[in-house]
């Protein structure tokens, strides 16, 4: 990691720079705060984890087993769509994802995903905004799978009106994103105007966007790039599995295809601004996925704790291993990290 001497920097600047980022973050835990008082309104504390003497744990086992091999997933799917510019190995690719998710779990604003590219740009030693194209295709395949996913559920199971809107609204939205990855695949590469060489905000502007459609088209264009997409679908796949058998295990015999619909209202929920580790908006959306099964509340409560915490302590565990093993300190996290996003963006800006 590079170390450089720490900046004295400006007082006024730097409140003015951490201003809209704290208030980001205060909104997130406002969400999150209003989330768990509604989580444990009215429910019957004395019989809220009654359940847990009863569970199975060796499909708590196998549940977290499938939970860490989707993560191994998204690692392989990472590793796929860096390949034209690089080759990160899989378990390279997983490490920084881990050391990410670690990073999300303690600090607000999901620094983790900067901290990825991060550690993915340094090992590869290519521009960031390649690395930042392949998280956004990431993001694609993982819309469509969620869409895919959602449209048969609707088929198997009996939806209320208002998931079933959710579901048009996310088709509508993939489709665009779709279409215009489909159009940055097949454009030519742009020649850009000869006034780009010059410094200001405005050529960096146009060489971040120009970097960045060019590393969707090379990936477009990749040979890996139908790999990835199925390995998207092996990703989701085995989360529903973990969530599902951790439901088993603590009694709620709902179906297959009805764990499936509580985790993608719980995928789709915790997209909002939240606290650290996704406090408050998991629960919600456990609990309100799970009531419309059926699911006392009480119950469904309950649930929502001991799910969050079998699929999360493991996480807490593997990403500090990983987060070591990058040679990263906390301290070094606060400092290195704005500074390295820094000297990228003035590097862009007068390149």
């Amino acid at each position: 990691m590079d170390q450089q001497p720490a900046q004295v920097s400006n007082g006024p600047q730097q409140a003015a720079s951490t201003a809209p980022r704290s208030w980001k973050a205060a909104i997130g835990y406002v969400v999150a705060a209003a989330c768990l008082v509604w989580v444990f309104h009215d429910v019957r504390f004395h019989e809220l984890f009654r359940d847990i003497e009863a569970m199975n744990w060796w499909l708590v086992a196998l549940a977290v087993g499938f939970d860490i091999l989707s993560y191994l997933c998204q690692g392989w799917r990472w590793s796929l769509l860096l390949h034209p510019k690089g080759r990160l190995s899989v378990l390279r690719a997983t490490q920084a994802i881990y050391a990410g998710l670690f990073v999300n779990e303690i600090l607000p604003m999901r620094i983790g995903e900067v901290l990825r590219i991060y550690l993915a740009s340094r090992w590869l030693t290519v521009d960031f905004t390649t690395i930042v194209s392949s998280v956004l295709v990431e993001r694609l395949f993982d819309a469509i799978w969620l869409a895919l996913a959602a449209a048969v559920t609707i088929l198997i199971v009996p939806l209320p009106r208002y998931l079933m809107d959710a579901e048009k609204l996310l088709a509508v939205i993939v489709l665009a994103a779709l279409a215009l990855f489909v159009y940055l695949v097949m454009k030519k590469r742009p020649v850009l105007p000869a006034e780009i060489s010059r410094h200001g905000f405005r050529s960096g502007l146009l060489r971040i966007t120009g970097n960045l459609s060019s590393g969707i088209r090379d990936i477009g264009r990749s040979r890996y790039m139908y790999e990835s997409l199925g390995v998207s679908g092996l990703f989701l796949i085995f989360q529903v599995l973990a969530f599902w058998l951790v439901m088993w295990a603590y009694g709620l015999r709902l179906s297959f295809w009805q764990g499936t619909v509580v985790v993608l209202i719980l995928h789709l929920g915790t997209m909002i601004p939240s606290a650290p580790s996704n406090i408050g908006t998991y629960q919600f959306f456990t609990v309100v996925g799970l009531t419309q099964f059926g699911v006392e509340k009480t119950t469904a409560t309950g649930f929502s704790v001991v799910v969050f915490l079998i699929l999360t302590i493991p996480l807490w565990i593997l990403g500090i291993f990983a987060f070591g093993r990058a040679g990263l300190t906390m301290r070094q996290l606060r400092t290195d990290l704005p500074r390295w996003g820094k000297r990228r963006g003035e590097e862009v800006a007068s390149s």
